[in-house]
């Protein structure tokens, strides 16, 4: 489909207060987009359904479902956009001087609270955050989106609308869980400094640890449903302005001992956006973050797709049909570095791991360093 056609209809769509998804995936060069053909809520109720889906952080709400056979899937090429253009398409007022220091001091006090229950050996980790509101002058989130995928070509990048629901717009760099057939990939993810021109730089302790907190869980979480487990050497990589360090994790799925609800209720939520324990930290979460975090640091992504792979691709093209293999894939992402639009009004989330040597600080510091990467394409 054309490029301008493919928008045209997602715009449309909106205009018709109808849900929809647009999304792209990490280097990649196809962009895809399920436009829904009624309004209804669709839950996801076991994981044996096919179509994109967005979960909430807190695992006890039902994950929302764009249904594949309640909806039109379209798909375009991404042309070579500029990365560098500011089309300056809306406008975001300055900052409440007075507000953000209410919002500095209670993140700063929060994070004190949870370094002094870590001391305690209440919890291992807890990953804390905070929503920050912008007003804007014009709210066009087609045009946001566009300049997502332009900024941010190595994330997943998604525009994702339900009248009913809301609407929210990202570019996370986590993978959370990916599945081809029986084999499964993700990645542990965590630590964070800014992005200074170079990927040698040299991580403290606390990045350290907390990362490989990530990595353990994981692994651990995965035992008893995978065979072939293999973890990768640790290596930093750029997302927007920043830097993180990330292990990817590869195994083989048992089909007798696993099925995919059950996995992501093991695996999410993950050290990576909670803490550990997982249950206690995000106890702590709910009763003092002082707000509702929704959709930030759930997932979202595809679910129960059907993907056509063949055997050789080297070979005819008659010989790849007779040797073709259909799969079903599922391709799940952390909803970090995203925002919600409601009321010409841009809410942004943001937030970090807190270990036993966290400076509340240099916390704070952290998470205006991640806002900046959301808020420059406002």
């Amino acid at each position: 489909m054309i490029w301008d056609d493919f928008f045209e209809q997602i715009q449309n769509h909106y205009k018709n207060e109808l849900p929809f998804v647009a999304y792209r995936k990490p280097n990649e060069s196809i962009l895809k987009c399920l436009l829904q053909k009624d309004s209804i809520v669709h839950d996801v109720s076991d994981f044996t359904e096919s179509g994109f889906v967005l979960a909430p952080f807190d695992n006890k709400d039902k994950p929302v479902l764009i249904p594949i056979d309640s909806a039109v899937l379209l798909n375009t090429v991404l042309p070579h956009l500029p990365t560098t253009q500011d089309t300056g398409f809306v406008q975001a007022q300055p900052k409440n001087p007075i507000s953000s220091e209410k919002q500095k001091q209670f993140h700063i006090q929060l994070v004190e609270r949870a370094v002094n229950a870590i001391q305690r050996n209440d919890y291992l980790k807890v990953v804390l955050s905070r929503k920050e509101e912008i007003s804007l002058e014009e709210s066009s989130p087609i045009e946001i989106f566009k300049k997502l995928l332009s900024t941010y070509q190595s994330a997943f990048v998604y525009c994702w609308y339900h009248p009913k629901v809301g609407l929210w717009l990202g570019a996370t760099p986590e993978t959370l869980l990916n599945i081809q057939g029986n084999r499964l990939s993700t990645m542990a993810l965590a630590g964070t400094q800014n992005f200074r021109g170079t990927l040698d730089v040299i991580w403290q302790k606390k990045e350290k640890e907390e990362q490989q907190i990530v990595t353990d869980f994981i692994v651990k979480s995965f035992q008893s449903s995978v065979s072939s487990l293999q973890c990768s050497d640790r290596e930093t990589i750029k997302a927007g302005n920043l830097l993180h360090l990330k292990t990817t994790i590869t195994a083989n799925l048992n089909p007798q001992s696993s099925n995919l609800k059950e996995l992501l209720k093991k695996l999410h939520p993950t050290p990576a956006i909670c803490g550990l324990p997982k249950e206690k930290a995000k106890q702590f979460i709910l009763a003092n973050e002082g707000y509702h975090r929704e959709y930030y640091s759930g997932f979202l992504g595809e679910l129960n797709f059907k993907e056509r792979t063949s055997r050789n691709s080297y070979r005819r093209n008659v010989e790849n049909n007779a040797y073709a293999v259909i799969k079903d894939t599922s391709d799940f992402y952390v909803n970090l570095r995203c925002m919600q639009l409601k009321d010409n009004k841009a809410f942004i989330y943001i937030g970090g791991g807190i270990t036993k040597d966290s400076n509340p600080e240099m916390e704070w510091e952290e998470t205006v360093s991640k806002a900046e990467v959301i808020k420059s394409i406002l």
